[in-house]
């Protein structure tokens, strides 16, 4: 009987560089090489372990080879150095389970001519893959299918982690948005990726729709578990950071598996967030950008369901769920973006704000939705507006601020939304001072036309009125819709319509006076008066 000797040629060490499963074969995989199948291999305990990865193969017959080993390998052995004592053999197994030994592969024949019962008992118990091969085969062969199989799957993650640090690199020397580096990083994966600041607040995210709600819903707790949890391999979490800063994580969902390593791909997106981060200094625009986006996508309808969208502004930092929601729009004067947070906090709640010139508002207005634990009083509703602009009552004096009702859930806030922009179209009051506070509550036909501004039957009511003063207007450059909104805005003071619309008086009577007759209708009849008012709070909502 020939004796198998072990040679240094066909020891190997762990290559440099490698993460046990980032490109690696499993131990069902090199089963199936032909070099293997030679062998005749059956498995005869714990084939649930087949799909554990082999970094690299070790050949040895030695009953203190436990040793050598550092976790991964592939061991293949005749046994003709082991243990004979059915105890001293239990041992040797456990020996290696506890060096992280991926599979052990045991040559008939040669010293074994059948495996000992207690090592078969023991590797199931202790749950290592244990393989016989049935006829002889040459370890050398062997070793060198499947060591050229590993790197080959290495030089492949090299060429792989390569290319995605170019791609990264490159975005973060374009200066590209978070959330964009955030898609990029879910289409590398094939997987759900978020972007979360130190408070577990969620900045970007790329969800698919049919998750977000299950996936938002009480984000922070469950952000908080999977941190501790990560190492259980649920999620995949990787830190942004840099020079000892730290200011949030990436957080990758379960997916395909990636030729350079799913840890790897996230990392190189950690890098070019950080390295974006590093480039704001002191200021968070990750996060500011991350919630006008959030808003603006929300105000132009680019969410799948309610619910969905819901969970996502609540793990974006604003309460929905038990909170009272108001739309604003702050209009006439510059509000810095991430001002209506500091402001929302004062009065214990929450903001996140749109960018400004957001579509539907008016030039230079930011929209703002709002949470907070009560309805507003007027007194919070100046203060509000005041902690806006800084606190500078000179500013403050420039401001005008719409604020729709207060709702519940995202889909009122969203209303609530579109009444405070309604509302913000009307023009300042000529000569007013001070802080301009305009409140739906205090506007019941703009709430009604908010409410039922998709209706078909209330676009035609608004068309068929004011048809004539379009085409006017449109044919002459004219100025009719203007006149009639001022005199509308003040019914009663044509004189203060007038300098609403900067004419003359004389000027601004023929105006009426051209209105009425391209209209039909008595300009001083109160119900006519409702109804074009009505026509044009359509147009203008219908203009968004």
């Amino acid at each position: 009987m020939s004796e198998r000797r072990e040679d240094r040629t066909i020891q190997t060490d762990r290559p440099s560089g490698v993460r046990l499963g980032d490109g690696l074969p499993t131990v069902r995989e090199i089963l199936s090489l032909e070099a293997v199948a030679n062998g005749l291999p059956e498995v005869l305990a714990a084939d649930e372990q087949l799909d554990a990865r082999v970094r690299w193969v070790h050949v040895s017959d030695s009953g203190g080879v436990a040793r050598l080993l550092d976790g991964g390998e592939l061991l293949l052995s005749t046994g003709s150095g082991w243990p004979s004592e059915p105890a001293d053999l239990d041992a040797f197994i456990s020996g290696l389970v506890d060096a992280g030994l991926s599979g052990l592969v045991l040559e008939l024949g040669v010293h074994y001519r059948y495996v000992p019962a207690v090592v078969e008992q023991s590797a199931r118990e202790h749950g290592l893959a244990l393989v016989v091969l049935h006829r002889e085969v040459k370890f050398v062969a062997l070793t060198e299918a499947v060591h050229n199989r590993i790197i080959s799957e290495q030089t492949a993650a090299l060429r792989a982690r390569d290319e995605v640090r170019e791609r990264f690199t490159a975005l973060s020397l374009r200066g590209s948005p978070a959330d964009y580096i955030v898609h990029q990083l879910a289409q590398t994966l094939g997987s759900a990726v978020v972007l979360e600041n130190l408070a577990h607040e969620v900045v970007a995210a790329e969800v698919p729709p049919s998750v977000e709600e299950a996936l938002f819903t009480n984000w922070e707790a469950r952000s908080r578990l999977e941190h501790r949890r990560a190492e259980a391999g649920e999620w995949l979490l990787v830190p942004v950071e840099a020079r000892g800063t730290r200011w949030g994580h990436l957080i990758a969902l379960p997916g395909p598996t990636h030729a350079a390593g799913r840890t790897s791909v996230l990392e190189q997106g950690a890098i070019a967030l950080a390295l974006g981060r590093l480039a704001d200094g002191t200021s968070d625009e990750w996060t500011r950008i991350g919630r006008q986006r959030l808003v603006d996508g929300l105000l132009a309808g680019r969410f799948a369901g309610v619910a969905g969208a819901a969970a996502r502004v609540e793990a974006a930092g604003l309460p929905v769920e038990g909170a009272v929601l108001y739309g604003v729009v702050a209009a006439g004067a510059p509000v810095a973006a991430g001002a209506a947070d500091v402001a929302a906090r004062a009065l214990a709640g929450r903001a996140i704000d749109g960018a400004a010139n957001a579509a539907g508002a008016p030039a230079g207005a930011r929209i703002v939705l709002l949470s907070v634990p009560r309805a507003l009083t007027d007194a919070q509703v100046q203060a509000f507006g005041l902690a806006l602009v800084g606190g500078d009552p000179a500013v403050a004096d420039r401001l005008v601020l719409s604020i729709g009702a207060a709702a519940a859930g995202l889909e009122g806030a969203l209303g609530s939304v579109q009444e405070a922009t309604d509302l913000a179209r009307g023009p300042r009051p000529r000569g007013a001072r001070g802080l301009i506070v305009r409140r739906a509550d205090d506007r019941p036909l703009i709430r009604l036309v908010t409410s039922l501004r998709d209706d078909h039957r209330l676009l035609q009511h608004s068309e068929r009125m004011l048809a004539p003063l379009i085409e006017y207007d449109l044919a002459r450059d004219g100025d009719l819709l203007t006149v009639l909104g001022a005199m509308l805005a003040h019914p009663g003071n044509r004189t203060a319509a007038a300098g609403a619309s900067h004419l003359s008086r004389s000027v601004f009577y023929q105006r009426l006076a051209l209105i009425g007759d391209l209209l039909g209708v008595d300009l001083d009849d109160g119900e006519v008066l409702t109804a074009l008012h009505l026509a044009l709070l359509v147009r203008r909502s219908a203009a968004r």
